[in-house]
């Protein structure tokens, strides 16, 4: 139990030590290298000891920092630094935390420090791109939740800046290193449901903003500039912060680019996909009836990949096979496969539990280095960092592909037709109203 004096030292020191980053005029520093314990470029010393600093603490930030604090414990990281444009989520971070840690508003602050080996990304969507980009280009190592971006050219300089800097960019779709997935990927990999011709999703509808509300000035502690970064300015508004931005085309994508990019990854994973680069998208919904909120409440969208021939739905509800809020089904010519969720948070199908590996049949790649399947995708990623290889289970080129599904399905729904997309040199065929849409002015100074 964490005492009131001691909460009060905590809420002085965020005070002293937040308020020290808040400058708006910092600039990005893109030859600065980090010189912690990882030597450059990416290959670990002989002492392999990472310094990661936290960007973002709110929803997943405050797990992913309570598994950092784990690792830390082990003696794997050494948590040097915290980050959020809003006070109380910091409070929050330290209370949770148990010690003093070094915090800011601003990220650059983070990045400018050359001591900082790796970055643990939850931000807002909107955010991820900017803030990956900046991170690569000063030598850290990332780890950013899902999606991996809201538009397909953020997505692709999220992979080049990866490359270009020779760091390791894990993208937080965990289903990849759970065990659900894994006993679902190895079952249908090897024919439990003989050839796979079509994968549908089910999963709840987007809300509808019921209750819309004015525009106010936003709470003590947040700084709303901040906050909004790449998005184009807009007053303060409770339907829009918190969490609420997931309802927005332009900054949250719906359930699509949400739960869609934890279950898409999976399914890629599952049918050996991940290169499988050109499809066609056609997407409908119904938009929302009244608020402010604009992602459509359902939502089809159809898939058609070639060589070889499959398709993958996306139903928002769909078809509910399982017994859970969503999950997908491997429809194949001898019978079809159920995962509920993405492979993560719920088992897999008691017949790919019990699946036996026939005679001459391929294993997929494991980790369970945890049982916790968030502290195994980190473990992913230490180790990709470790073993100088730099390509973690969802590897951002993987992340960057599985977005560009979320991506297309929205922008098919906005359009209001089929697109046909050449993945060989991301372009929607034929359509250059789409292919302008495919990225998005980004506000100064927040841009890439």
């Amino acid at each position: 139990m964490t005492s009131a004096a001691e909460q009060l030292s905590r809420r002085q020191f965020l005070k002293s030590a937040g308020f020290a980053g808040t400058s708006l005029a910092l600039p990005i520093f893109p030859s600065i290298a980090a010189s912690g314990t990882v030597e450059r470029p990416g290959r670990p010393g002989a002492n392999f000891k990472l310094t990661v600093a936290h960007i973002g603490l709110g929803g997943m930030g405050l797990t992913h920092l309570a598994n950092m604090l784990r690792f830390e414990r082990e003696g794997k990281v050494h948590v040097a630094a915290l980050c959020d444009v809003d006070d109380n989520q910091l409070e929050a971070a330290l209370n949770n935390a148990k010690r003093s840690i070094p915090c800011y508003r601003d990220y650059r602050y983070i990045l400018e420090r050359k001591d900082i080996d790796a970055v643990i990304i939850a931000t807002p969507d909107h955010w991820h791109a900017v803030q990956t980009v900046h991170a690569c280009r000063t030598g850290k190592h990332v780890y950013v939740e899902k999606p991996a971006s809201v538009t397909i050219a953020e997505g692709r300089a999220m992979v080049n800046a990866a490359r270009a800097n020779k760091v390791a960019v894990q993208v937080g779709a965990q289903g990849r290193t759970a065990k659900g997935a894994w006993y679902t990927c190895r079952a249908i990999r090897n024919g439990i449901v003989g050839k796979v011709r079509k994968v549908t999703c089910w999963h709840y509808a987007n809300p509808v903003d019921e209750k819309p509300v004015p525009d106010s000035e936003p709470p003590d502690g947040l700084d709303w500039d901040m906050w909004l970064g790449p998005l184009p300015w807009r007053p303060f508004n409770r339907r829009y912060h918190p969490a609420n931005f997931r309802w927005f085309l332009e900054s949250g994508g719906g359930q699509i680019r949400d739960r869609g990019a934890h279950q898409f990854s999976t399914i890629l994973w599952c049918m050996d996909a991940d290169n499988q680069l050109s499809f066609t998208v056609e997407a409908r919904g119904t938009p929302p009836p009244r608020g402010l909120w604009d992602c459509p409440v359902t939502m089809e969208v159809v898939y058609q990949f070639k060589d070889p021939d499959w398709t993958l739905e996306w139903g928002q509800p769909g078809n509910k096979v399982g017994q859970t809020e969503f999950g997908n089904v491997f429809w194949g010519d001898n019978g079809h496969l159920v995962l509920e969720w993405e492979g993560g948070y719920r088992p897999a199908n008691p017949e790919a539990i019990n699946f036996k590996l026939p005679p001459g049949g391929k294993e997929v790649y494991r980790t369970d280095e945890y049982e916790d399947f968030n502290m195994n995708h980190k473990a992913d990623w230490f180790k990709s960092i470790r073993e100088g290889h730099l390509r973690p289970a969802v590897d951002i080129e993987i992340g960057h592909r599985t977005a560009t599904l979320c991506n297309l399905g929205n922008l098919s729904y906005i359009l209001g037709r089929k697109l046909v997309w050449d993945g060989v040199n991301e372009k929607v065929i034929g359509d250059e109203q789409a292919n302008r849409l495919l990225g998005r002015p980004q506000r100064h100074p927040y841009c890439l």
